[in-house]
């Protein structure tokens, strides 16, 4: 499926149930609406990869290969090959690109299905070809890339499943066999560890459980070893941006230690990441990226603590990406990434997510006048294109990014596309018809059809909107949020299974009926957690950003004159 475009063809002619902000209301349209819409789309993503600068030139390590022992601090991510660690990420065309110290990055053309994260590890098999790169996608299959170079590498391995994790993290050598290891924390906060074995076509054993109670941060990755005793530590960012340290010890049975905490304060940044020992001293140094797209250099002290941050960029230069490879963040992708809205002309307009907490400037989608009438819902992705697609009811049928998916659906006054609600990570839809009951279709991955209907709930009745767009708790998991006639806000969490795929409902907010419209943007500030936006009859357009486990901070105006659309999605 193409990211979010609908065919002209589709569409053939007047009827139409009318939308607002996501909710669909049996009342046909007029006589005379447009046939056939023009495409709703989004408009291209122009980007231009930065230049990667750091305070340090980045020394050349010796021993560096993987078979002579290269320590705990290895470069994960050296892919120019100068010792200095480089940047890998997903930029916002789902594409993924490299940043490099010598200023040879660009795109890494090997990677073609847009992937949820990136796990940068090393040199895994003791060449002297470059160092391998893990790619996670949505449904869980993790890829590894072999001997990388700026712009691609070649592709060695598969493994499937890893869906069951909302964490992959390669921390550095854990066993000091010169290889760096994956930690990996599941979606109820048990973590793992998986020993790199060196071999391409089976790298990693089987896992060993380490830890419970991870679940607690919002953060987590590796740092190599800063603290001069040989192996790999841990850095976790709990949600109150305290930064915790757990040293490695060298133990198979108890491979880190409890932790201390090294600092606070670091809850100003969206994503925090590794880029290896670049000054050859044996500690690991890490960059952080605030909301106002900045980089901060932090260099490891050697005994666990970090020397005070430097600035590396300019305000708003790295704002463009929504994944760095290694960052600590749960990754995302796929949930919605902006707004549609619709003015009372008819004109579609879409506003992209700036990953600094709000929305960039509109672009219009389709012809002037061309949505008058549309019955239009924005979902989050349906299929593998990392892009989030729109929905339409016409004479009964639902449309899927101009793809007809069936009948029927002219019984339901809501449907709702908030990501992946059974497990597999594929994209669902939810459906409320009028007597209150709510449905779950599980949805195929392609975006071309949809299992039958699992009745999930009734009582439904009682809320005017519902919404949702990625995760509001922090596990992983996708959730939705309900607002009543009377301003109460519920959340309801969701839990992976799709026969019962929420736990009870937490009342979250009073209040919410100060607003005309509610929408699920997906996520502002690339932190991985969903945020929600509130409209006021007067056109004012607050933010609440996700920080914490189903909370919210407190509201903060963004922009003024929305009052001129009739519906936002």
């Amino acid at each position: 499926m193409r990211s979010v475009h609908f065919s002209r063809a589709r569409l053939g002619a007047c009827t139409a149930l009318v939308l607002s902000a996501g909710m669909l209301l049996a009342t046909p349209a007029s006589a005379g609406q447009p046939g056939p819409r023009p495409a709703a789309e989004k408009p291209a993503t122009g980007f231009t990869v930065p230049p990667l600068n750091r305070p340090l030139s980045g020394a050349a390590r010796q021993d560096a290969d993987a078979t002579s022992g290269v320590g705990a601090s290895p470069q994960l991510s050296d892919f120019d090959g100068d010792g200095g660690g480089d940047l890998i990420f997903r930029g916002a065309d789902g594409k993924v690109y490299t940043s490099t110290t010598s200023g040879q990055g660009g795109e890494f053309t090997s990677v073609t299905e847009p992937p949820k994260d990136i796990v940068p590890i090393g040199n895994q098999d003791g060449n002297a070809s470059g160092p391998e790169v893990l790619t996670l996608s949505a449904q869980g299959a993790l890829r590894m890339y072999a001997d990388a170079t700026p712009t691609g590498g070649s592709y060695a391995w598969q493994g499937n499943g890893w869906n069951i994790y909302n964490k992959v993290v390669a921390p550095g050598d854990v066993n000091d066999d010169g290889r760096a290891d994956l930690v990996a924390r599941d979606l109820d906060g048990n973590l793992w560890l998986y020993y790199a074995t060196g071999v391409r076509t089976a790298p990693f054993s089987a896992r060993v459980k380490i830890g419970t109670g991870w679940n607690t941060y919002d953060q987590l990755l590796g740092i190599g070893d800063d603290n001069g005793d040989g192996w790999a530590d841990l850095i976790a960012r709990d949600t109150a941006g305290v930064l915790w340290f757990y040293a490695g010890t060298g133990d198979k049975a108890k491979p880190f230690a409890t932790r201390r905490s090294i600092g606070t304060g670091w809850g100003v940044y969206n994503q925090v990441l590794p880029v290896g020992d670049d000054d050859g001293d044996g500690n690991g140094e890490l960059i952080a990226r605030d909301l106002k797209g900045t980089l901060w250099y932090y260099t490891g002290r050697g005994d666990g603590t970090l020397a005070a941050r430097q600035q590396i960029s300019d305000p708003g230069d790295w704002a463009g990406v929504p994944q760095f490879g290694g960052a600590g963040n749960n990754p995302v992708t796929g949930a919605k990434d902006g707004v549609f809205a619709r003015d009372t002309s008819g004109t579609m307009y879409w506003y992209r997510s700036s990953n600094t907490g709000g929305l960039s400037a509109r672009s219009q989608s389709g012809t002037t006048g061309g949505w008058s009438g549309a019955n239009f819902t924005h979902l989050s992705t349906m299929d593998q294109d990392a892009s989030s697609d729109l929905a339409e009811i016409y004479q009964g049928r639902l449309y899927i990014d101009g793809k007809d998916i069936g009948g029927g659906w002219g019984v339901y006054n809501t449907i709702v596309g908030p990501g992946d609600l059974s497990g597999d990570g594929k994209g669902d839809l939810l459906a409320r018809d009028g007597s209150g009951y709510l449905y779950l279709y599980k949805g195929n991955g392609s975006g071309t059809a949809l299992a039958s209907r699992i009745k999930v709930g009734t009582g439904w009745g009682i809320y005017n909107k519902i919404i949702g767009a990625g995760d509001y708790t922090g596990d992983g998991r996708t959730d939705i949020v309900a607002r009543t006639s009377g301003g109460d806000l519920y959340l309801y969490a969701g839990t992976g299974d799709p026969v019962t795929p929420f736990k009870a409902r937490q009342n979250i907010g009073t209040g919410w009926n100060t607003y005309s419209k509610i929408v699920a943007p997906g996520d502002l500030d690339a932190d991985g957690k969903g945020d929600l936006l509130g409209v006021t009859s007067g056109g004012d357009l607050y933010r609440y950003l996700n920080t914490s486990p189903g909370r919210f901070t407190a509201r903060v105006s963004i922009g003024h004159g929305y009052g001129v659309y009739n519906s936002m999605s």
